[in-house]
């Protein structure tokens, strides 16, 4: 049977991220909007520090067992989405919560774990010609005795200026496509590795977004996340870059849980705004007896209670060792799209209050877009959907 009531224990999560959010995010929100390019929020790092002595964010699929879990993922998705009703950009600013810190607790070893999983983790994938498609990489990694030289160019890093290591994403041999494709991790301040730019943005300004370059850059032989071998059958290569991509199991329902703070943020700013004119959403009324502006926000609520459901699902299977790549892609799909259709719709319903300062109307819809588009963008999500529905392979369908 099926319990849609969330436990105590992720109510607690839960009612803690709106505290923070409320208290802290909020009333800072505009500050650093306006800065944009600075250090990491000096409100941020006592923030870092609760995390830290709570313990962090995904930590990966569990083993499947006959009991029912809700644990860090179900956890994750509780306090991602509270706190980006506060502000999604100083959310992604707490040090110690990056992708990569996702990626490491999802592929590393008990001892990367331990020694990188409490350090603020990067994570580059992105290159100038390999997009979405992440199995276009063609920055390079080469073994040397007892050290990794990597070469190449990465962007839009999330957290790439202020973390304390990057996972950076690598090929071993072009050729063989995915397969060679594996992950490293690479100390901020190695040498060979250097801060190109911070990118000016639309959203998200307080998060810096930053482009990284490699030039000779040398980690020792056991930074490399999982196995350094390259699988010598097509079954096994598909199955180490499954390894390899299951860090998006576990974030893309971090991802789709932001797009369900910022709409919630927004249809709250919106119902207030409504109710001091008058006009107060009566869900019990028939959708005939209810005016224009009334169906609109039923309309709104509903999108985002159906996100939040697929969202949940999608983080409960990977707390209960179930497969769930296809369940990950639906949920940040749908949120992602929604998040940026409700604070536009938020924006258009409350007119010149929406579009001006004097709410967060604004800005929630310059941030949702994002949402959107990062942990891979609406087409890819439906691309990889597809393929689930259909039985197909990446080759099979492009």
């Amino acid at each position: 049977m099926i319990n849609l009531e969330l436990p105590q224990k992720l109510t607690q999560v839960q009612h803690m991220a709106q505290q923070l959010a409320a208290g802290v995010f909020r009333p800072i929100t505009r500050k650093y909007d306006a800065i944009e390019h600075c250090e990491t929020p000096d409100e941020l790092k006592p923030v870092a520090q609760m995390m830290a002595s709570m313990g962090r964010g995904p930590k990966g699929k569990a083993e499947p067992s006959d009991e029912i879990r809700n644990g860090a993922n179900m956890m994750g998705i509780m306090g991602v989405e509270a706190m980006s009703w506060g502000d999604v950009g100083l959310m992604l600013s707490i040090p110690g919560t990056g992708l990569g810190n996702a990626a490491v607790m999802a592929v590393g070893t008990a001892e990367q774990k331990e020694k990188y999983g409490k350090l603020y983790c990067a994570m580059a994938i992105t290159e100038p010609g390999a997009g979405s498609d992440s199995a276009a990489i063609s920055t390079t990694a080469r073994l040397e005795g007892d050290e990794w030289v990597l070469n190449g160019e990465k962007i839009y890093c999330t957290g790439g200026q202020r973390c304390d290591a990057v996972v950076v994403w690598a090929t071993l041999d072009k050729s063989l496509g995915k397969a060679a494709i594996k992950s490293f991790i690479v100390p901020r301040d190695n040498a060979g590795m250097s801060l190109v730019r911070v990118e000016d943005k639309m959203g998200l300004r307080v998060s810096d977004t930053a482009a990284l370059s490699l030039n000779d850059c040398r980690i020792p032989k056991d930074h490399i996340l999982g196995s350094p071998d390259i699988a010598d059958s097509e079954e096994a290569r598909k199955k180490a870059f499954g390894g390899v991509m299951q860090t998006f199991d576990n974030t893309r329902p971090q991802v789709a849980a932001m797009a369900l703070g910022v709409a919630r943020a927004a249809l709250e700013i919106t119902r207030e705004i409504y109710e001091k004119e008058g006009v107060k959403a009566d869900f019990s009324k028939l959708h005939y007896n209810s005016t224009a502006r009334e169906l609109e926000l039923y309309r709104l609520e509903a999108d985002l209670e159906a996100a939040r459901l697929m969202t949940l699902k999608a983080a409960w299977m990977a707390d209960n060792g179930q497969p769930n790549s296809k369940d990950a892609s639906m949920c940040k799909a749908k949120a992602g799209r929604m998040g940026n259709e409700v604070t536009l719709k938020c924006v258009a319903l409350c007119g010149e209050l929406g579009y001006s300062e004097r709410t967060l109307l604004e800005k929630l819809a310059r941030d949702s877009k994002i949402i959107d588009i990062f942990e891979g963008t609406q087409q890819i999500q439906q691309l990889i959907i597809a393929r689930h529905l259909l039985g197909l392979s990446s080759k099979e369908l492009k």
